[in-house]
């Protein structure tokens, strides 16, 4: 078994020193539950976990004994074998600082379309992580969603991933005639952007949820770089209300976004969602910015990198990141157009 494991790292290994090169490849981040039937599991097994929604050894990996155990037909004899097995295939100890610093060289960014924007995120939105987007109506976070479908598909030496993406759309907001203007603003040809971008309209939060389940099982076929949810707070707002049905509220929200931290290192996506804001009391009506993202704590924690949008003059927006483990604090302005976010005009 490890010599099975590790002669899958060295091909990825070797994937990662090909990405480097001026052909540069995306390496596999995830391997295919077909592997188990190679160490002994049997193939109607394979067939349950696929139904359950587990569909890389990844998620078998990360998920608890307990969750594995709710699979229908699963003894608990059978899930001790399996976790043992996938110990074996995916490395879930302590490695050096180095080693880490290795990996992190292999991200791939995305550009957002607005060279200044991706000065400020030292690259653009970061694949393997989560990034939250949040600001009022009309700041430009649907538009940014729009443009990264598009951008995710270029090559890397241009600034893409090589990938196709994946919208969940919760406020009817997507417009396909948008991805088309982007796609001729780039040079792509329209009908082959508009191919590489599944949609789909979530009507309410259990759906909402249901879907990252599907997109798993999309993501497991072929490569995609980019998962959006626009707007991923919307339907919880309106699906829970009242302070009696908060705690529930919080709940079931941080279950989703551990799902989309989780596809986005299983399968090494950048995962793009926007936020809604709300009037905060506690601030001065005079005060520079009286607006705060929803979801409290709950969504602070889940997001790797926020970022804040504001209106600007005229058709320009400023962006400034409010959270980020690793990019400063600042802001830079960029502008939406036609064919989707730009660099700011004068």
């Amino acid at each position: 078994m490890a010599e099975v494991a590790a002669g899958y790292y060295e091909e990825a290994a070797q994937g990662e020193q090909q990405a480097e090169g001026e052909d540069m490849e995306i390496a596999v981040t995830y391997q295919s539950l077909d592997l188990l039937q190679e160490q002994g599991v049997a193939a109607n097994d394979i067939q349950k976990l696929n139904d359950a929604g587990f569909h890389t050894i990844e998620s078998i990996a990360h998920a608890t004994v307990r969750k594995l155990s709710e699979v229908r037909g699963l003894s608990e004899a059978k899930v001790t074998k399996l976790k043992d097995i996938v110990k074996q295939l995916v490395p879930m100890d302590f490695k050096t600082a180095a080693d880490a610093l290795e990996d992190r060289k292999s991200l791939v960014t995305l550009t957002t379309g607005s060279t200044e924007l991706d000065k400020l995120l030292e690259g653009g939105i970061e694949t393997g992580s989560l990034t939250e987007v949040f600001g009022e109506f009309r700041t430009g976070k649907t538009q940014l969603c729009h443009t990264l479908c598009v951008t995710c598909q270029m090559p890397i030496s241009e600034g893409g991933a090589e990938g196709k993406a994946i919208y969940i759309d919760t406020e009817g907001t997507f417009r396909p005639q948008r991805l088309q203007a982007i796609a001729e603003r780039f040079g792509m040809d329209p009908s082959v952007a508009l191919e590489n971008v599944a949609y789909a309209r979530a009507h309410n939060s259990e759906h909402q949820t249901e879907l990252l389940k599907m997109a798993a099982a999309i993501m497991s076929q072929d490569r995609y770089a980019l998962i959006v949810v626009d707007s991923a707070t919307a339907l919880y707002r309106t699906d829970y209300s009242g302070r009696g049905e908060l705690s529930e509220r919080q709940m079931q929200l941080a279950q989703f976004l551990r799902q989309l931290t989780r596809l986005a290192e299983e399968f090494g996506v950048a995962v793009f969602m926007t936020n809604q804001v709300v009037a905060n009391p506690d601030g001065m009506s005079f005060a520079k910015d009286s607006t705060k993202p929803i979801g409290g704590n709950i969504v602070a924690h889940a997001s790797t990198t926020r970022l804040r949008l504001r209106k600007g003059r005229g058709e320009n927006r400023i962006c400034t990141v409010y959270d980020s483990p690793t990019l400063p604090e600042a802001d830079c302005q960029f502008a939406v157009g036609p064919s989707g976010i730009c660099d700011a005009t004068e």
